[in-house]
């Protein structure tokens, strides 16, 4: 059953849910987005990629500021939909909002809820260290992802994955899990269970503070780290190359064995010893250049074992 469909979504991981729902048929009415941003040296006005990808496909656009006015509920209900989508959209949906397509909203969550409610549970799965995570089809209700849970695919993160490879991985199967949880809605078969009351936890945005590496702390800690916040907005150490502290991100390291007072390097590698083991430095960036080999950066920058980092 082919269903009137609006969509209400922001970034990259929300384009292959839209294009999915459009491949199979079902009829997006309009296409709710984040206003275009100021970007680049110019300072140019934006599209987020969802509009970008609504424009390609004919959908008409709406970037209003908040949906918390008669007139916004005037015009989504104008719509005449029969569901909502909404896959990482940035606003809040008031109750008048949530109560007006006739089968509801639902929300895609990159999450195992009620683990990892909120804004970043991409990250904060990797940062903790999980070795699994998921995506979710929710239905909305007026707390921060509450709602009951209508479909569940799991995905084991691995123990080198980066937050940007699990998040391409759960894009694509949201995709394919949002269009079958509407096919199962439109037949009247999509179940709800209310999510447990155990387990909650909160993922709150990555703070500037959180990014800098404490290599005091265990090895693995420094390596969750890094892998949870690369490539953005990357994990950092200061580093000295003569001009004084430098910010250099670490994008990817690798666990290593080897003791000393940590942030000491200890050879030519990248191995950076923490309180408990070693990272190896496979991948950083310097501010303004391109990825490179940790062990290229410390050929360029002759840095010595033994050198603070």
């Amino acid at each position: 059953m082919s269903l009137r469909v609006i969509f209400m979504g922001t970034p990259d991981f929300a384009v292959p849910t839209l294009t999915e729902i459009i491949g199979q048929g079902h009829e997006v009415v309009s296409c709710y987005t984040r206003a275009p941003a100021q970007a680049g040296r110019g300072l140019d006005l934006k599209p987020s990629p969802v509009h970008r990808a609504a424009e390609r496909f004919g959908i008409p656009v709406f970037t209003p500021k908040t949906l918390k006015t008669d007139e916004a509920a005037e015009v989504i209900a104008s719509h005449q939909a029969d569901v909502a989508v909404v896959v990482a959209y940035g606003m809040i949906l008031p109750q008048a909002i949530l109560d007006l397509p006739e089968l509801g909203c639902l929300n895609l969550h990159a999450s195992l809820l009620p683990r990892w409610r909120g804004a970043a549970p991409i990250q904060r799965a990797i940062m903790a260290g999980d070795a699994e995570s998921g995506i979710c089809v929710m239905k909305m209700e007026a707390g921060l992802d509450t709602g009951p849970v209508g479909m569940v695919e799991k995905l084991a993160i691995g123990p080198d994955m980066t937050a940007g490879e699990l998040h391409d991985r759960l894009a694509s199967l949201g995709a394919d899990l949002m269009v079958r949880a509407l096919a199962a809605l439109g037949r009247g078969g999509l179940q709800f269970t209310p999510q447990p009351v155990e387990g909650v936890t909160y993922a709150a945005k990555i703070g500037n503070a959180e990014a800098r590496l404490d290599w005091a702390r265990p090895a693995q800690q420094v390596h969750d780290l890094v892998r949870g916040l690369s490539p953005f907005p990357g994990a950092f150490a200061e580093v000295d190359l003569g001009k004084g502290p430098e910010r250099l991100k670490i994008l990817r390291t690798a666990l290593a064995g080897g003791v000393a007072e940590p942030g000491t390097l200890l050879d030519g590698e990248g191995t950076i010893a923490c309180a408990e083991g070693a990272v190896r430095l496979l991948q950083v960036q310097r501010a303004g250049r391109a990825p490179m080999r940790g062990s290229e950066f410390l050929r360029g920058a002759r840095l010595d074992p033994g050198h603070r980092i």
